[in-house]
């Protein structure tokens, strides 16, 4: 647990120096895990990678798919123009979730990002899965033998190198958080509270998945002159995006319902707060993740001194104020502890 402040300082090039003087005065709240994570301008150009991505491999499998009549290249068609609008929800997720606090919404819109990414989960899950698995049945009742398999190999290999390029962008968006807590980038892919990083990697995923998929099926089609392993692969690539879509649902469906943060960033909380010079021990924090990458803070602390009534809530507010101040923190609760209460160590 130790390591974890050190790590992100190490990952963010902060030196000993720089290190010790921030411990001094430290007043940014878990604002060093956020100089690691990606900004609201990194996660947009992450989205518009992916939509520019599957925007031309969209075009590019409809016309294959017209052109050679194969099942498997219209369930990618359909995969992509359903990736394609996916992106739109995760742009408005993206931007309405970074607008900042109000009257009316004194956390921020943080948690709007979930609801767009639901209803993406959701298009991904009607108008991609649906689609592949309802054409690839149609195939199987009523077969219609494919023609130029050398165009859909083309647009297959073009869409490969495309998704490919969005997946390795997510990829690297991911890897600095999950090197910091040691977790591969799929655990990290799962866990993070940025539900566009998480929809851009599973959808490419998927992606790069059902192309080969594809791939195969128009390989035995042409070698067997059959179209029924062709109908197969686009039930295949159906389900595959049904399975996602599934994943991608629940994971919202939880970050809306409710969240604590992860053990060791609530950690490096209570060490950080035991570190404030007006703080003697805390005895209770709760981290709820309200939006990505941001989380309100409801803590129990025992301050220094013996300070009358009045300068204990002032003393309070005050460290609210310099808590929330973090890029991380949307907001903070300060109580004090009760005597009896068992004081937290990180």
């Amino acid at each position: 647990m130790e390591r974890v402040l050190p790590a992100v300082r190490k990952t963010c090039g902060v030196s000993p120096a720089a290190d010790d003087q921030d411990r001094a005065g430290e007043t940014d709240l878990l604002g060093s895990l956020s100089r690691v994570s990606p900004s609201s301008e990194a996660r947009a150009t992450t989205v518009w990678i992916a939509f520019g991505a599957n925007v031309v491999v969209a075009v590019a499998k409809s016309i294959a798919a017209v052109v050679t009549g194969s099942a498997s290249l219209l369930a990618e068609a359909a995969h992509s123009w359903a990736d394609t609008g996916n992106e739109v929800f995760l742009v408005v997720a993206n931007r309405r979730s970074s607008r900042p606090p109000d009257s009316s919404h004194h956390l921020g819109y943080g948690r709007e990002a979930y609801v767009w990414a639901l209803l993406a989960a959701l298009g991904l899950f009607v108008a991609g899965a649906a689609v592949a698995v309802t054409h690839g049945i149609q195939e199987l009742i009523k077969p219609e033998p494919a023609t130029n398999f050398v165009l859909g190999y083309v647009v297959l290999a073009f869409s490969f190198v495309l998704e490919g390029i969005s997946f390795l962008r997510s990829v690297r968006q991911a890897r600095p958080v999950a090197e910091l807590f040691g977790r591969d980038v799929i655990e990290e892919v799962m866990a993070t509270s940025d539900p566009t990083l998480r929809a851009v990697f599973f959808e490419d995923s998927a992606a790069l998945v059902g192309l080969v998929i594809a791939a195969i099926g128009l390989a035995a089609h042409q070698a067997t002159g059959s179209s029924v392993p062709d109908a197969v692969g686009s039930i295949l690539v159906g389900v595959l995006l049904a399975v996602v879509a599934v994943v991608l649902i629940d994971r919202n469906r939880q970050f809306l319902v409710g969240e604590e943060a992860d053990p060791r960033v609530r950690a490096a909380a209570i060490r950080e707060l035991l570190e404030m010079p007006e703080i003697a021990r805390v005895t209770y924090l709760q981290l709820g993740i309200v939006g990505p990458r941001k989380v309100i803070i409801i803590g129990y602390v025992d301050l220094a001194g013996d300070a009358t009534e009045p300068h204990v809530a002032v003393q309070l507010r005050t460290l609210e104020e310099r808590i929330s101040a973090s890029p991380a923190v949307a907001g903070a609760v300060l109580s004090l502890s009760a005597p009896d209460e068992p004081s937290l160590s990180p």
